[in-house]
């Protein structure tokens, strides 16, 4: 009797199955998915448990854009009431962190550009003093008059990477972009960035 073989088929029902299970593997857990469900099962505590552990990270992200912290706390809460509606589009493609910073970024940057005319009648540096004192550095003024100089989109390109130090895939997948177009668009943010800090009497090698 020959020997059983495996149909070409076969084998490649096999290494798709194999190549799926590796996939899943190697995609880390997502607790936040745990808090999600709950609250899309009538816990509203799970909400309130999302808000608390990711209330910093936003109002860092909507402060980096605007340099306003009476605009960055309207802009926190707008961004959390649209994730409280709308949690159940959350389509899990992708982490909820990733979902939310994509939220914070876009809706921040909408901010700027309605107030972009508007003095702001708050420092950077004594908003980030009178709120956070205790775990957030104080930047440069250089720094912050560098911001000023900025688009929006460019302050936010800058606080991912800087102030939230989100890798390139992280930042790629919070602006709903590819890769290499993430790395083009923060090489020229950080490049205007650099140009507008040398302008306000800062230097690059400091």
């Amino acid at each position: 009797m020959s020997p059983v073989t495996e149909s070409p088929d076969g084998a490649s029902d096999n290494a798709m199955t194999a190549a799926v299970a590796e996939g899943v593997a190697r995609t880390p857990f997502d607790e936040d998915i745990v808090l999600v469900e709950q609250f899309l099962a009538g816990d509203q505590a799970a909400f309130a448990t999302l808000y608390s552990k990711y209330y910093d990270k936003v109002f860092s992200i909507a402060r980096g854009v605007l340099l306003d912290i009476d605009d960055a706390s309207d802009a926190v809460q707008e961004v959390f009431t649209l994730v409280f509606r709308h949690l159940g589009r959350f389509d899990r493609r992708s982490r909820f962190s990733t979902w939310l910073f994509r939220i914070a970024v876009n809706r921040s940057i909408q901010y700027a550009r309605k107030f972009k005319h508007r003095s702001k009648n708050v420092e950077l540096h004594e908003a980030i003093a009178e709120t956070h004192e205790e775990r957030v550095e104080i930047p440069d003024q250089r720094i912050q008059s560098a911001l000023q100089k900025l688009k929006p989109g460019d302050r936010a390109l800058i606080t991912l990477f800087y102030w939230e130090e989100l890798s390139l895939n992280e930042i790629a997948d919070s602006l709903g972009c590819g890769v290499n177009a993430a790395k083009t668009r923060l090489y020229r943010a950080r490049e205007r960035f650099r140009e507008a800090y040398e302008s306000v009497g800062g230097s690059a090698d400091e």
